[in-house]
């Protein structure tokens, strides 16, 4: 398994805290793997979401480290979103 995707797993946890979240949400990073967020948690896996959201490995850090607003980063086109952005809009206030 990827350091970046242990750490993000981890990362994803806490933020989360004991509760998951309602659907499902997958990050894609590019060139590294995907995690996926759901009702159980955050998880190392590539299965189908709601929301499938897809960055740079350096972006995808910068996010989790607070560094990077994610409503810039869609902006900017640092990330892309396919499926439904609600989903997204989870993730992004999971983030801030």
């Amino acid at each position: 398994m990827s350091e970046i995707l242990d750490m993000a797993v981890k990362a994803l946890s806490e933020k989360l805290g004991a509760d998951g979240i309602d659907g499902s949400i997958k990050f894609e990073i590019e060139g590294t793997g995907a995690i996926r967020i759901d009702e159980s948690g955050a998880s190392i896996d590539d299965s189908e979401a709601d929301c499938t959201i897809t960055a740079q490995a350096d972006v995808f850090q910068d996010l989790l480290a607070g560094n990077l607003n994610p409503t810039s980063a869609f902006m900017s086109g640092k990330i892309s979103i396919d499926g439904d952005m609600g989903m997204a809009m989870k993730l992004g206030s999971l983030l801030t």
